[in-house]
Protein backbone atom coordinates (compact mmCIF):
# COMPACT_ATOMS: atom_id res chain seq x y z
CA UNK A 1 0.00 0.00 0.00
CA UNK A 2 1.40 3.44 -0.59
CA UNK A 3 1.16 6.68 0.89
CA UNK A 4 0.46 9.41 -1.54
CA UNK A 5 1.10 12.14 0.93
CA UNK A 6 4.35 10.94 1.36
CA UNK A 7 5.15 10.11 -2.40
CA UNK A 8 3.81 14.15 -2.92
CA UNK A 9 6.35 14.65 0.07
CA UNK A 10 9.37 12.97 -1.60
CA UNK A 11 9.10 14.72 -5.14
CA UNK A 12 8.79 18.09 -3.18
CA UNK A 13 12.24 16.86 -1.26
CA UNK A 14 13.63 16.16 -4.24
CA UNK A 15 12.57 19.43 -6.37
CA UNK A 16 14.09 21.59 -3.40
CA UNK A 17 17.30 19.58 -3.42
CA UNK A 18 17.60 20.00 -7.28
CA UNK A 19 16.87 24.01 -6.56
CA UNK A 20 18.76 24.26 -4.09
CA UNK A 21 22.07 23.02 -6.15
CA UNK A 22 20.97 25.54 -9.05
CA UNK A 23 20.63 28.23 -6.88
CA UNK A 24 24.20 27.45 -5.21
CA UNK A 25 25.70 27.25 -8.44
CA UNK A 26 24.48 30.52 -9.84
CA UNK A 27 26.06 32.04 -6.14
CA UNK A 28 28.52 29.97 -7.06
CA UNK A 29 29.27 32.19 -10.42
CA UNK A 30 27.80 35.54 -10.12
CA UNK A 31 30.19 37.85 -10.99
CA UNK A 32 31.72 40.03 -7.98
CA UNK A 33 34.90 42.06 -8.17
CA UNK A 34 38.39 40.51 -7.65
CA UNK A 35 38.84 41.50 -4.19
CA UNK A 36 35.17 39.90 -3.19
CA UNK A 37 36.14 36.83 -5.71
CA UNK A 38 38.38 36.21 -2.83
CA UNK A 39 36.33 35.89 0.00
CA UNK A 40 33.29 33.99 -2.03
CA UNK A 41 32.40 31.30 -0.35
CA UNK A 42 32.17 27.57 -1.36
CA UNK A 43 28.10 27.92 -1.46
CA UNK A 44 27.64 24.19 -3.77
CA UNK A 45 30.04 22.42 -1.37
CA UNK A 46 28.52 23.79 1.39
CA UNK A 47 25.12 22.92 0.14
CA UNK A 48 26.37 19.11 -0.96
CA UNK A 49 27.18 19.09 2.11
CA UNK A 50 23.98 19.78 4.16
CA UNK A 51 22.20 17.74 2.40
CA UNK A 52 24.73 14.61 2.67
CA UNK A 53 24.12 14.86 6.72
CA UNK A 54 20.33 15.82 6.48
CA UNK A 55 19.22 13.70 3.75
CA UNK A 56 21.26 10.71 2.92
CA UNK A 57 19.03 8.45 1.29
CA UNK A 58 18.94 10.75 -1.43
CA UNK A 59 22.19 12.64 -1.84
CA UNK A 60 25.12 10.37 -1.86
CA UNK A 61 28.28 9.46 -3.40
CA UNK A 62 27.00 9.70 -7.43
CA UNK A 63 25.27 12.92 -6.14
CA UNK A 64 28.59 14.06 -4.90
CA UNK A 65 30.70 13.29 -8.23
CA UNK A 66 27.98 14.79 -10.56
CA UNK A 67 27.70 17.99 -8.28
CA UNK A 68 31.76 18.04 -8.67
CA UNK A 69 31.56 17.74 -12.46
CA UNK A 70 29.34 20.73 -12.17
CA UNK A 71 31.82 22.63 -10.31
CA UNK A 72 34.11 21.61 -12.66
CA UNK A 73 32.44 22.84 -15.98
CA UNK A 74 31.15 26.24 -14.19
CA UNK A 75 34.56 26.91 -12.40
CA UNK A 76 36.60 26.07 -15.38
CA UNK A 77 38.83 23.37 -13.47
CA UNK A 78 40.18 20.63 -14.72
CA UNK A 79 37.45 18.13 -15.26
CA UNK A 80 37.44 15.73 -12.43
CA UNK A 81 39.56 18.19 -9.89
CA UNK A 82 36.27 19.14 -7.67
CA UNK A 83 34.40 15.97 -8.48
CA UNK A 84 37.10 14.12 -6.79
CA UNK A 85 36.93 16.04 -3.94
CA UNK A 86 33.70 16.22 -3.52
CA UNK A 87 33.61 12.41 -3.24
CA UNK A 88 36.36 12.41 -0.96
CA UNK A 89 34.12 14.37 1.17
CA UNK A 90 30.83 12.76 0.51
CA UNK A 91 32.73 9.53 2.12
CA UNK A 92 33.95 11.59 5.23
CA UNK A 93 30.28 13.08 5.83
CA UNK A 94 28.71 8.98 4.96
CA UNK A 95 31.62 7.32 7.82
CA UNK A 96 31.05 10.14 10.28
CA UNK A 97 27.39 10.65 10.29
CA UNK A 98 27.24 6.81 10.84
CA UNK A 99 29.15 7.77 14.33
CA UNK A 100 26.84 10.71 15.61
CA UNK A 101 23.85 10.21 16.42
CA UNK A 102 22.31 13.27 17.30
CA UNK A 103 22.75 15.81 14.61
CA UNK A 104 22.43 19.63 16.14
CA UNK A 105 24.01 23.09 15.08
CA UNK A 106 27.33 22.42 16.95
CA UNK A 107 27.87 19.00 15.73
CA UNK A 108 27.00 20.00 11.98
CA UNK A 109 28.92 23.01 12.18
CA UNK A 110 32.26 20.54 13.19
CA UNK A 111 31.47 17.94 10.49
CA UNK A 112 30.48 20.98 7.77
CA UNK A 113 34.22 22.52 9.01
CA UNK A 114 36.22 19.48 8.31
CA UNK A 115 34.13 18.56 5.24
CA UNK A 116 35.17 22.42 3.60
CA UNK A 117 38.95 21.68 5.01
CA UNK A 118 39.21 17.99 3.08
CA UNK A 119 37.78 19.25 0.40
CA UNK A 120 40.10 22.33 0.34
CA UNK A 121 43.30 20.34 0.76
CA UNK A 122 42.16 18.08 -1.83
CA UNK A 123 41.64 21.16 -3.92
CA UNK A 124 45.40 22.35 -3.54
CA UNK A 125 47.08 18.66 -3.45
CA UNK A 126 45.06 18.01 -6.85
CA UNK A 127 46.19 21.88 -7.91
CA UNK A 128 50.12 20.82 -7.06
CA UNK A 129 50.04 17.61 -8.98
CA UNK A 130 48.66 18.46 -12.01
CA UNK A 131 49.09 22.20 -12.41
CA UNK A 132 51.92 22.95 -10.17
CA UNK A 133 49.95 25.76 -8.46
CA UNK A 134 48.94 26.72 -4.96
CA UNK A 135 46.17 29.31 -4.81
CA UNK A 136 46.49 30.76 -1.07
CA UNK A 137 43.46 33.01 -1.77
CA UNK A 138 41.39 29.75 -1.30
CA UNK A 139 41.84 30.08 2.45
CA UNK A 140 39.79 33.27 2.79
CA UNK A 141 37.46 31.87 0.81
CA UNK A 142 37.94 28.55 3.39
CA UNK A 143 37.45 30.43 6.15
CA UNK A 144 34.30 32.51 4.93
CA UNK A 145 32.71 28.58 4.24
CA UNK A 146 33.15 27.44 7.47
CA UNK A 147 32.06 30.61 8.90
CA UNK A 148 28.50 30.96 6.36
CA UNK A 149 27.51 27.67 7.22
CA UNK A 150 25.01 28.69 9.76
CA UNK A 151 23.59 30.57 6.85
CA UNK A 152 23.39 27.65 5.00
CA UNK A 153 22.22 25.04 7.53
CA UNK A 154 18.93 27.55 8.78
CA UNK A 155 18.21 28.29 5.04
CA UNK A 156 17.87 24.91 4.27
CA UNK A 157 16.97 22.95 7.43
CA UNK A 158 13.21 23.43 7.27
CA UNK A 159 13.36 21.77 3.76
CA UNK A 160 14.84 18.70 5.23
CA UNK A 161 12.54 17.46 7.64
Amino acid sequence: MSYPDSENATVVLIVTIILSFVVASSLNVYPLSPSMATLRPMVMIMVLIFWLLFQPRYVGIFTAFTIGIIADLLMDTHLGEQAFAAVVVALFIKITSVYIRQMNTASSWLVASFGLIIFQLNLWMLQMFIQNVFVAQATLSLLMSILSWPLVLFALRKFAR
